[in-house]
């Protein structure tokens, strides 16, 4: 996506934490918002977006690019509205971190916002996961403030620790 309205995708999911890796069921649900540069990185979004999909504890509700697309060709405030309307009811954002993702101007306002409200935030790190040709990317810049708690999807196991950094993440905020 180019132009003046950035770049940023916007997903839902209601993930379930799993407090401590001893347990059996999941605990809270924890409806997140997750941000990334759609262009750039939708390939490497795609992974996680595929591994909630065979996890009970996930339960991901992804709003389709021709929706983001309609809001980006009526203008800015047609993006933040729909921005502003997927966080309603989110607890916790997870910040899908690319190469360029630091430098959008929504992630950025997808971040402030999730502060304001009071969202458990995080960042993972989707550069080492392979794209499509089989190759993976230069490691982004870190776009949230300072404290908060950022991982690697590859390096530090995401596929089965999704949960378990979501429940972190809202406990951190609460």
């Amino acid at each position: 996506m180019t132009g003046s309205a950035g770049a940023a995708d916007i997903v839902l999911a209601t993930t379930y934490g799993w407090r401590g890796r001893q347990r059996e069921e999941p605990t809270v649900a924890h409806r997140t918002f997750f941000s990334f540069h759609y262009e750039r990185d939708v390939q490497r979004a795609s992974v996680v977006r595929k591994s909630s999909q065979f996890k009970s504890s996930i339960t991901p509700e992804w709003i389709e690019a021709s929706i983001w697309e309609s809001a980006k060709t009526t203008g800015p405030s047609a993006v933040q509205k729909l921005i502003d309307d997927a966080l309603v009811g989110t607890s916790v954002t997870a910040v899908l971190i690319g190469a360029q993702t630091a430098s959008r101007r929504w992630v950025k306002y997808e971040i402030d916002e999730s502060i304001e409200r009071r969202n458990g935030l995080i960042g993972i790190y989707i550069h080492n996961i392979k794209d499509w040709a089989g190759n993976t990317d230069a490691r982004g810049t870190n776009p949230l403030p300072s404290g908060y708690q950022t991982y690697d999807w590859v390096n530090h196991d995401g596929y089965n620790n999704l949960g378990t950094w979501v429940d972190d993440a809202y406990d951190a905020a609460h």
